[in-house]
């Protein structure tokens, strides 16, 4: 895998140039006498062979398009991937092959040597062509137009020229692949916060669709006023979804992170979420509401009804958004606001409600507290039935 210089001298060939006054042409250089070789060698960085496997771990798969030699390219890539199995192709067996043999042969292919930049676009609109997102990385100019016509153009920016830096969609300013990789972590991270908010925010509602239908039919009226409802959705549905869509990810689910996207993140994914805190949200609101029914006058057990249905869907909210400071000062914000609506008489009032003493808001929270620490144990349990 290493480039190969072969040295050699012709001790006459100079002196015989400076006596005819010519320079030294191709047709002098005979009769040489070897000295030995030279052998170049661009080494992968450290970091590399561990970055290739996170990304492939991601569902990445990554291939060498290449201007050396077959074998260099071969070398190289089995070092950075640990697998002495490369496949690899040629440039003008590329310019041999139609377009639908071509598409058949890329998914099989490692490395791709000697590899022109009209070849380069053949390749990126191929890969195209079967459904693939790519992503082209390059520093040279030879590697711009591919760069551009990629779904997602990356530039070496240290040593990359202004032609690739100028197509590209990402310039990698330090040109290291972890870089590329915390960036692919970045995306992922966003598919993962829309998960989360789209399930607070559809799992919480069906939750509140639930228990005003099982409400409505055991007592043959909505335990919620619309006022109520819209009070619910208010204190859930804005502050501490908007909190969840745009917290950090935790450092150390990286891993968990390189596995989203659209297809994981919006699938089953979601929906077993969706689910989960739907039969959470229920459950809290209905056990509080049944244990006030039977403890007081409807008017009080809409309000402890209130009071679990929110402090359900904020509990799933913290469950999920962890130790993130929005997150928790958008909760706890939350439920100070519940707390001043439902204790102050006159916007009490306004809200169907009544102020609550240590029984209702002992229902209430105990109700909310059982129906999230069922949904920790529920969760795992529609994870493994979606599977």
């Amino acid at each position: 895998g290493h480039r190969v210089l072969a040295v050699a001298e012709r001790a006459d060939l100079a002196a015989e140039a400076r006596a005819d006054g010519d320079a030294v042409t191709d047709d002098d250089v005979t009769g040489l006498s070897l000295l030995g070789f030279v052998a170049l060698a661009d080494p992968v960085r450290d970091g590399a062979p561990p970055a290739a496997a996170k990304l492939r771990e991601a569902g990445v798969r990554i291939v060498m398009i290449t201007g050396d030699h077959p074998a260099t390219g071969e070398a190289i890539a089995s070092e950075v991937s640990g697998d002495d199995d490369m496949t690899v192709v040629t440039g003008s067996r590329i310019d041999e092959l139609a377009d639908d043999e071509l598409d058949a042969l890329l998914p099989t292919v490692d490395v791709i040597a000697r590899c022109t930049p009209s070849q380069k676009v053949r390749i990126i609109e191929a890969y195209q062509r079967l459904g693939r997102v790519v992503a082209m990385t390059g520093d040279g100019a030879n590697d711009a137009p591919a760069i551009r016509l990629a779904d997602v153009g990356i530039a070496l920016g240290r040593r990359g020229t202004p032609a690739a830096r100028a197509a590209a969609d990402l310039v990698v300013t330090d040109d290291r692949l972890e870089t590329i990789i915390a960036a692919l972590v970045e995306g992922r991270a966003m598919w993962a916060s829309v998960r989360e908010a789209l399930a607070i925010l559809l799992g919480g509602n069906i939750g509140e669709i639930a228990f005003t239908v099982l409400g409505s039919a055991l007592s043959g009226r909505s335990p919620l006023t619309a006022r109520q409802l819209l009070l619910v959705n208010l204190l859930t549905d804005l502050a501490p979804a908007l909190a969840i869509a745009l917290s950090r990810p935790a450092r150390e689910s990286v891993p968990d992170l390189l596995r989203e996207g659209p297809t994981s993140s919006l699938g089953s994914a979601l929906n077993r979420d969706i689910t989960a805190r739907a039969i959470t949200t229920t459950l809290g609101a209905t056990a509080a509401w049944t244990a006030a029914r039977l403890t007081g006058r409807a008017r009080r057990a809409s309000t402890v009804a209130l009071a679990a249905l929110v402090g359900t869907q904020l509990g799933q909210t913290l469950v999920t958004g962890g130790l993130d400071r929005s997150v928790l000062a958008a909760s706890l914000g939350s439920a100070a606001a519940l707390a001043a609506v439902i204790q102050t008489p006159g916007v009490s009032g306004f809200f169907g409600c009544t102020p609550l003493g240590p029984v209702g808001w002992g229902i209430a929270l105990s109700s909310a507290t059982a129906a999230n620490l069922l949904g920790l144990v529920l969760n795992p349990l529609v994870t493994r039935r979606a599977e």
